[in-house]
């Protein structure tokens, strides 16, 4: 019921009031049962505009961090968090990637709806990268139906390092849903995972027009802060 206030009533509204998103393809999330949306990745408000225009709700993994911070700030953090409908999860340690994958095959086990991104991480250039391969193994585990989404713009609206969004259109585009039936029980051969990756990675860049550099986000913005030291 939070969640329905939240973005039927107070967020929701007021963001797309002011941003007047452009949607295609809607039509082509099913309408019920588990459904994976997996996104390119180019801004903090991508986690934010998706739910919004989705009819069910959406829910993404966030860092935990998110939700244990403290003082007036960290509980506008927290309240900001569980409005748009993500859902805390620790990604520190060794076993963070098992933890994320059971959270998400948990969320799909209810019916429900999860947002991923294939990259792992946002692009440091609104380029598109190279896809983790546990996106591949909640594919296929999970025989959810994936969809394929491709946000547009969003980069421009708030890059990354910015603390205010711009005021400007942005755009999401929503492809037809992935077929991976026919890797049923391959979800631990590394190679089957990879050309699933990829197949699903080619959909985004379809989708988005964006340029694909076939390395990790992360790699690039690792060497790009060790650079800058």
């Amino acid at each position: 019921m939070f969640y329905w206030i939240m973005k039927h009533i107070v967020v929701g509204p007021v963001l797309l009031a002011i941003f007047r998103p452009w949607i295609v393809g809607l039509e082509k999330i099913p309408a019920n049962g588990p459904v994976i949306l997996a996104s390119n990745h180019l801004s903090f408000i991508d986690s934010i505009f998706l739910p919004l225009v989705v009819d069910r709700p959406v829910v993404f993994l966030a860092k935990s961090e998110y939700f244990t911070g403290r003082g007036l700030k960290g509980w506008a953090t927290k309240l900001f968090f569980q409005a748009t409908g993500q859902l805390p999860i620790d990604r520190s340690g060794g076993k963070a990637s098992e933890a994320s994958l059971n959270t998400g095959l948990r969320v799909l086990s209810e019916g429900r709806i999860l947002g991923i991104y294939p990259e792992g991480t946002r692009s440091p250039d609104a380029k598109l990268y190279r896809g983790r391969t546990g996106v591949a193994r909640m594919v296929l585990e999970s025989g959810a139906p994936v969809v394929p989404v491709a946000m547009i713009g969003t980069a421009e609206v708030m890059p990354i390092g910015t603390r205010l969004p711009k005021v400007r259109r942005i755009g999401i585009v929503i492809g037809d849903p992935l077929d991976f039936s026919r890797f049923h029980g391959l979800e631990s051969d590394r190679f089957v995972l990879r050309s699933v990756t990829d197949e699903l990675v080619y959909e985004l860049r379809e989708l988005s027009g964006q340029e694909y550099v076939d390395v990790y986000a992360s790699s690039v913005k690792e060497r790009r802060a060790s650079e800058a030291r």
